[in-house]
């Protein structure tokens, strides 16, 4: 393991987060964020000058359907099988305290 990252940075971390870690977890964190390091060398050699920009690695499309108005239900069929209707809409129970 380098030392581009101690045990000491990592307990300082977790201390600025808030975060209790037992030594063995010190100990791995360190570990896998060193690794992690090490991911981020191995990228910055990568030669991408030749590479345009991309906003999304894919290509993207619209997988929506059209909204087009079809077959309508019923408002009276509808409602007959709610608990309780009134005036043509659903009647629900008071919510936040407020009076029926």
């Amino acid at each position: 393991m380098s030392e581009r990252i101690t045990t000491d940075d990592v307990a300082k971390v977790a201390k600025l987060a808030r975060l209790r870690l037992r030594p063995d977890e010190l100990t791995r964190f360190t570990e896998q964020l060193d690794a992690v390091l090490d991911h981020a060398e191995d990228l910055q050699t990568l030669d991408l000058d030749d590479l345009e920009p991309l906003a999304h690695p894919a290509e993207l499309s619209n997988v929506l359907r059209a909204d087009r108005v079809g077959a309508l239900l019923d408002r009276d069929e509808v409602l007959a099988s709610a608990p309780q209707a009134e005036n043509g809409r659903y009647r629900v129970p008071p919510v936040l305290g407020e009076a029926p």
